[in-house]
């Protein structure tokens, strides 16, 4: 990313100079952002209450809908631990407040009361409720501003999500890493939606496990451990059966470069942009590398600045790529990308740097389109691998498993996708963008937390407010530049 694209926080004292002006601030933004968690919430956990309960009626005290609100909560307040979560989210000022948006919300579950629950159900039913829920976003309409020329930008990539020295579930994955010892480890394919305002949504996961009947096999040589590319078949047909007819353009790096997938993709009628590197699909390079001399008149040749890059664009249409022993065949088309720019470092001194990228394109190339596959969609995927890492270090610990039943913690990590969407949608709302560029998006999301924790805020403007959300209403542009963590 260039230099002058890079965003710092303001460094200044606070702008409010009483404590009524602060009060009235604190409660306006609180509001704002429940609003946007108000137009999803109630529908959400109506869905989520259909899930079958395993707890004997009689001794239940807390309803699913209130398990499952205390377990979004904590990752919408981007707490660190169950044992955290505990103590911050049963103090009785924040009862009082949920109460006036959830009447039926009485007292805050302990954290192992959700852990058992998330033990003993089919926790995909979360994802399930989540995934019914960006559908109905989908035809409300919600999105129809920030597509890419009328299509559904999906990024897929796979992360590591814990690691540790022994083995709690049969479903972990393993590697060796010394003589006769092992580390254990959660690995998560996952699928994101990406916006043309910058906001990225989960989508979907797909953790790669291990069956009990692999678990069990002592020979080394007989272990076979699920791989990121069988989880990629199986997400690709999950999207396919709940999304059949959604226009779809999938971003997808280098490991994807394949005639399979690549066959798969034309099956499903999905559009794509995959990540060539120089190492992949040699047959391939050598007939780019030799149309491109050929092509002397720069037919197909396109120079442009970007954000601060010039930038030049080659590119060769229907390539036949043979796989499979050249049994089978796809059509493919492929563009590299130069790149040259200047970035100054804090002293002011310049340096010239330059970077080279290549795609190969389900569809065909040339001047009119290369600007929007390549820096619109194409060069997306790398807010994906910020996504990943935001999640990660920026405050929704990822990493931190909260259980080691492998069921639980998938629970966990549907609720957490949940809470993301909730603070997503809040982030680039119209009413709270210009703010949450002020202050940044950790500041906000504590900000909210202590007002709702700490303040005592008029329970008539909850109610009303519980009643009467109003619309959710997202911005248009660009903010990636902008919105800081």
């Amino acid at each position: 990313m260039s230099k002058a694209f890079k965003f710092t926080l303001p460094n200044r004292k606070s702008s409010f100079h009483t404590v009524a002006e602060e009060k009235e601030a604190a409660e306006r933004l609180t509001e704002e952002k429940l609003k946007a968690c108000l137009q999803i919430l109630p529908g959400l956990l109506k869905q989520l209450e259909r899930i079958p309960d395993p707890r004997d009626p009689k001794k239940v005290k807390h309803q699913i809908t209130v398990l499952m609100l205390y377990g979004i909560l904590m990752f919408v307040f981007q707490i660190a631990s169950r044992r955290q979560a505990n103590r911050a989210l049963t103090t009785p000022q924040l009862l009082e407040n949920l109460k006036a948006l959830y009447p039926e919300l009485n007292d805050m579950p302990h954290q192992d009361t959700l852990h058992r629950f998330l033990e003993s159900i089919n926790v995909t039913q979360i994802e399930d409720a989540y995934i019914d829920l960006l559908r109905q976003l989908m035809r409300k309409k919600k999105f129809r501003h920030l597509l890419h020329q009328g299509r559904f930008l999906i990024a897929i990539d796979g992360t590591q999500k814990h690691v540790m020295n022994a083995c709690f579930d049969e479903h972990y994955l393993r590697r060796k890493v010394g003589e006769d010892k092992y580390q254990y480890y959660v690995y998560v394919l996952e699928a994101v939606l990406i916006f043309s305002n910058g906001m990225v949504l989960p989508l979907m996961s797909e953790f790669l496990e291990n069956s009990p009947e692999l678990q069990a096999l002592e020979d080394d040589k007989d272990w076979k451990q699920d791989c990121e590319l069988k989880a990629f078949y199986r997400l690709a047909a999950r999207i396919k059966r709940e999304f059949p007819r959604l226009p779809i353009t999938l971003l997808l790096d280098g490991l994807y470069a394949n005639g399979p997938v690549i066959n798969l993709c034309r099956k499903n009628k999905w559009q794509f942009m995959i990540v060539l590197k120089d190492e992949s699909l040699p047959t391939v390079w050598q007939e780019v590398n030799g149309l491109m001399r050929l092509d002397t008149r720069r037919e197909h040749y396109h120079e442009r600045t970007f954000r601060g890059r010039k930038q030049a664009f080659r590119w060769v249409n229907g390539i036949e790529y043979e796989y499979d022993s050249r049994r089978k065949s796809e059509m493919v088309h492929v563009v590299i990308c130069d790149e040259n720019w200047v970035e100054v470092d804090k002293q002011g001194t310049k340096t010239a740097k330059d970077g080279r990228y290549a795609w190969i394109s389900s569809e065909p190339l040339n001047c009119q389109n290369i600007h929007t596959y390549c820096n619109l969609m194409a060069r997306k995927r790398w807010l994906h691998e910020n996504n990943i890492l935001k999640e990660k270090h920026q405050g929704y610990n990822y990493e931190h498993i909260y259980s080691h039943n492998w069921n639980a913690m998938r629970g966990y990590h549907y609720l957490m996708h949940i809470a993301r969407l909730l603070n997503e949608l809040a982030i680039h709302s119209v009413y709270l963008t210009e703010h949450v560029k002020e202050v940044g998006i950790r500041l906000f999301i504590q900000d909210f937390r202590a007002t709702l924790t700490y303040r005592a805020l008029d329970q008539e403007r909850l109610r009303l407010l519980a009643e009467s959300p109003g619309q959710l209403r997202l911005v248009w542009e660009d903010n990636w530049k902008a919105i800081a963590a």
